[in-house]
């Protein structure tokens, strides 16, 4: 799971470009030659994303192996990060949210930002903090736990037993089943076993 863009924009909704307001790039899996090439199209793709997302509106975009989650709040800000298909899209948006209330409280006169994008650290800090989604996200966090412990859980019930033991030695030398339960479990073993799927 990876981040490979975050951008904010200000969407002016008079059919004009949105503008980039400040940008943070981590371009370091492409080549270094195309690098500055990726920076021009995850732009273009942006301010075309934004200009097609009508103010209030989410929406996720997949373009070839990358997700492209845009927001754009009502009153004209807007932002977007670019990541790989694996990266949760909950995530993104909670990530966006986030950082588009803290540039609207620093940043009051982005409505009249004019010029090249102006450079906002907590973007840079975010696209390094948030490339594993467990380690910022809690639920994230919860959610990659849970999945290990069933992956030590699903273990199967021979790797459990004792090296050469058998589930059928088990159950006859049982004291705990009663011979009614011991006669079922044969018989239902007997059963699945004259049908065998090919």
């Amino acid at each position: 799971m990876k981040i490979v863009a975050i951008e904010l924009l200000r969407q002016d909704g008079q059919g004009q470009d949105p503008m980039i307001l400040s940008a943070s790039f981590e371009v370091s899996s492409f080549g270094y030659f195309q690098r500055s090439g990726v920076r021009e199209m995850i732009n273009f793709f942006s301010r075309t994303f934004v200009k097609r997302t009508e103010p209030g509106q989410r929406q996720s975009i997949q373009h070839e192996e990358y997700n492209c989650h845009v927001y754009v709040r009502r009153d004209g800000l807007a932002g977007i990060v670019v990541c790989d298909q694996e990266y949760p899209p909950r995530v993104a948006f909670a990530l966006l949210n986030k950082l588009m209330d803290e540039y609207d409280k620093t940043n009051s006169g982005w409505k009249t930002q004019s010029g090249n994008p102006q450079d906002f650290a907590p973007l840079s800090t975010a696209l390094a903090e948030y490339q594993d989604p467990s380690k910022a996200d809690k639920i994230s966090a919860i959610q990659k736990e849970l999945d290990e412990t069933t992956a030590v859980l699903s273990k199967t019930i021979d790797n459990v037993l004792e090296r050469g033991e058998k589930l059928d030695d088990l159950v006859s030398k049982s004291q705990d089943l009663s011979s009614q339960s011991k006669v079922f479990y044969k018989q239902a073993k007997k059963t699945n076993s004259c049908c065998v799927v090919m």
